[in-house]
């Protein structure tokens, strides 16, 4: 089993830390550009997120920002105009894609807790996660319109699933800033925080945490299923029959009934 306080990010924009027990917390770290994503932030999360899959050792991922914002979004300041049109996909694309595609294959939910503003590929980022919260003074935002950018499909699907065709239409088509309650209201951030938000956040991350680890990652697989197959084969059904069987003869479901009778924190196997 690798000893998860060895891993490296290999950059100093990107801070691994665990700040609960099961729970890792990666903190982009970039202030003289408002936490915006570069290459070596995109690439540091697309080699980290796998090596926190060890078992059940971390069940639960945190994605946040250095105060005061979350992210300002993709890096786009360096790279010059020109460039766009020849080397759009090595340049922005690639390194993009490729960090959101190992958020969304960490096997356990993934929460982004937004500590402040939060706009343009880092909400996508955000919406890539199975859950989002919130400080209350957070603004979210997509400035495609505004840019005179017609944004990528995958990104656009990940906003469908999330809050809709029309909150999609709404949010692009507008521009506009959402505050964290309109957020909250549409269903583009699950909950508001008040309080001290890193604590809240890292609470409602380890109360996740502290669940099953094989219903967690199960649910998280089945739901996956369903959404990507809005008509299910019988192949696909039967998998998912058979998953939803396995966890009444594991060890963990046995544990979990056990310690709910003897009202004690149930000690979970991953089994």
């Amino acid at each position: 089993m690798t000893d998860l306080t060895s891993i490296e990010t290999g950059t100093e924009k990107v801070r691994l830390d665990f700040p609960a027990e099961a729970v890792a917390r990666l903190t982009i770290a970039n202030p003289p550009k408002r936490n915006a994503l570069d290459h070596e932030i995109l690439d540091a999360i697309t080699a980290t997120v796998p090596q926190l899959d060890q078992g059940i050792e971390v069940r639960c991922l945190m994605v946040t920002g250095e105060d005061p914002v979350f992210s300002a979004g993709y890096d786009i300041g360096d790279i010059p105009p020109e460039s766009f049109e020849t080397d759009a996909e090595a340049l922005v694309a690639h390194p993009f894609t490729a960090a959101l595609d190992a958020i969304e294959a960490f096997p356990f939910p993934t929460v982004a807790a937004l500590n402040g503003h939060c706009l343009g590929g880092a909400l996508e980022m955000a919406v890539t996660c199975d859950l989002r919260v919130s400080a209350p003074h957070a603004k979210l935002g997509m400035p495609p319109a505004k840019l005179g950018l017609i944004y990528g499909h995958t990104g656009l699907i990940r906003f469908i699933r999330t809050i809709g065709l029309p909150r999609t239409r709404e949010l692009f088509f507008t521009g506009d800033m959402l505050p964290a309650g309109r957020a909250d209201e549409i269903g583009l951030v699950n909950r508001v925080i008040e309080g001290p938000f890193e604590e809240g956040s890292v609470e409602f991350a380890a109360s996740i945490a502290a669940n099953a680890p094989l219903s967690m990652k199960g649910n998280k697989q089945a739901m996956e299923t369903i959404i990507e197959n809005p008509v299910l084969s019988e192949e696909q059904v039967a998998e998912l029959v058979a998953l939803r069987e396995s966890c009444f003869t594991s060890a963990d479901f046995l544990e979990g009934i056990t310690a709910f009778g003897e009202k004690r924190k149930p000690r979970w196997t991953g089994r």
